[in-house]
Parts: structure tokens; sequence; C-alpha cells
């Protein structure tokens, strides 16, 4: 049994009429754990169980940690999830609901990484939130379901953290034959590891995390997400937090669905017109969600970066 849904894919009237490109929204943010995370995460930690591992570890922002710890509970495993000091009330409380220990430690995930890998034991799994091929072929599962609804799109656009989503739609689009399709990657300014990698033509370490989408916060991607930046059709862009912000709120309004900046990057190419979309006639937007954030939060984030 599966511990991730078929989510919905429709689409959009408002951003085809914004872009002039049929925009489809692939809903992520109905999973049971209200992102995509669950999708690989759930199929590592149910390997992990049948191998015999008695307590997950992990570390996490937010959205990776609330996923462990759903798996967990659903699998009767014991979790601990190590944040950094940047991840909001709101994610840790949801970590703790689902029955799991939380512990705070640095200012940003790599950090909390480290602590976390010091935890582990022998009988303990460690799951990664972006950097684990079980969690890309999870999520390679999202491109199936595509497949299975009939609509091959000129593009598919997402959000980008560490690259594990990434990695997994390139994944998913090669064992179906669409590795044709070019995949349009967002990021904010402050967390744009991948962009700068790209830009200078090699992986670079971000010195620090300024911007407010934290879920997007890892100061390197993976080394699986920045080799396909070089060997798959894919397209950078870089939006900063304010219209990443009102990207959240405008998708609320049009489509009754909050998400987080993270996912707030993606949909701010489309509600900006972005020129990357330009040229593409039918594009899938994934709708990675988060629940880390309230939209109280997004406006009061939005307050101050606005002065």
């Amino acid at each position: 049994m599966n511990l991730h849904i078929h989510t919905p894919l429709i689409e959009s009237r408002p951003l085809s009429l914004i872009t002039g490109s049929q925009i489809w929204l692939k809903i992520e943010a109905l999973q049971p754990t209200g992102s995509f995370k669950i999708r690989g995460i759930g199929a590592a930690c149910q390997e992990y169980a049948r191998r015999g591992k008695r307590r997950f570890i992990s570390s996490s922002g937010g959205n990776a940690g609330i996923a462990v710890a759903y798996a967990g509970r659903c699998l009767s495993i014991p979790v601990t999830v190590v944040v950094p000091e940047t991840t909001t009330e709101r994610a840790r409380s949801l970590i703790k609901a689902e029955h799991a220990q939380v512990i705070v430690h640095g200012k940003a995930w790599d950090e909390a990484n480290t602590l976390a890998l010091s935890l582990m034991g022998e009988d303990d799994a460690f799951l990664h939130p972006f950097d684990d091929p079980l969690l890309w072929k999870g999520h390679a599962t999202l491109v199936d379901e595509l497949v299975s609804e009939g609509v091959k799109p000129d593009a598919i656009m997402l959000s980008v953290g560490g690259g594990g989503l990434y990695a997994g739609v390139v994944e998913g689009l090669r064992r179906n034959n669409w590795g044709d399709i070019p995949v349009i990657t967002a990021e904010t300014i402050g967390t744009d590891s991948l962009a700068q990698s790209i830009q200078q033509g090699k992986r670079i370490t971000l010195d620090s995390i300024t911007s407010i989408a934290t879920s997007l916060g890892a100061e390197q991607v993976c080394e699986q997400a920045w080799r396909l930046s070089q060997t798959y059709p894919t397209l950078s862009a870089v939006v900063n937090d304010h219209a990443a912000l009102n990207a959240c709120e405008h998708f609320l309004d049009d489509h009754r669905i909050l998400v987080e900046p993270a996912c707030g990057a993606s949909l701010a190419l489309a509600y900006e017109q972005a020129t990357v979309l330009q040229g593409f006639g039918t594009i899938v937007i994934v709708v990675c969600g988060g629940v880390t954030a309230s939209i109280d939060q997004i406006r009061k984030w939005n307050a101050a970066v606005m002065r």
C-alpha cells in the first residue's frame, strides 16, 4: 500500500489566461502530509521497514520531517526529526502531532543535518530530505500519474531546494520515454543554489540562506540535481520573495488552496508571465504544496519584505 495518493491534475483557467499557455496543475498540496515529500519519503520508509529498521531519523526544514513522521506513525516506527531554528512553530507542531520527537538545532538545514547524522544507531534508518535514490524513485510516480492521465506537456515546472523533486521528475520522465520534455526549475533569491551553480558552471555552496522560503533552504543542491542540470534539458529561473509570497495569495484566491512560499516560487513564474515560459503551449506546474506557513504568516512576511 502506498502512503501517498494519486493527486488531481486540473487545468488552471486563471493561469492559462495570464500566461497564454495551457496551464495544468499537479496538486501535490493535497497529499496526506500536504506536500509531494510523502511520495519519496513514504517509499523509502516502507523499504527501510522491510529491511528491519526500528527507528527513522531525519533532518528537515519542515515538510520532509512531517512526511517522515507521518510514515513512521503509519508503520508504527518511532521517528526523530532534527530541524533548524528557522523552521516555523507550525511545522514543529505538525511533526509532533504525528508523535515524532523534534530536536531544534542550527541556523540552517545543513547544521541540523549534521546533528541528525550523529544520532544514527545500528538499527536506525536515515531519511535524507532530498538526496537518496529511493526518494527520487518515489517522486517519479508523479510523472507516472501524468502519463496515466494522458496529458503530455511541452514543459514541467517545479521548485528546487535540495533537488530531490527535480531528480525524481527527471527519472519519471525518462522511464516513461518522455525525456524530451524540458524542466523549468524555480528558486527564490537567497535559496538559488542551483541557479548559481548553473551560472558559475560548478556546484556551489551558498554562504547562507537569506530567503523566507526556508523549505528551499539547502545551501547546496545534491550531486544528482547538479549533474542533471548539465545533462537534461533544464531552464533555470529565480524570483524574489515578494513575487513568491504574492503568488501564494493569488493562488489561494484562484484555486482555494494555500501553499507555502517554496511552492509560490514556481507559481510566481506564471503569475509574473516570466519569459522562461514563452514558447511552451502546455505546461504542467507541480504544486508541491507545503504546510509550514499560515496565510497570516505569509502576509506578515510580505509586509516585512516590502519595507
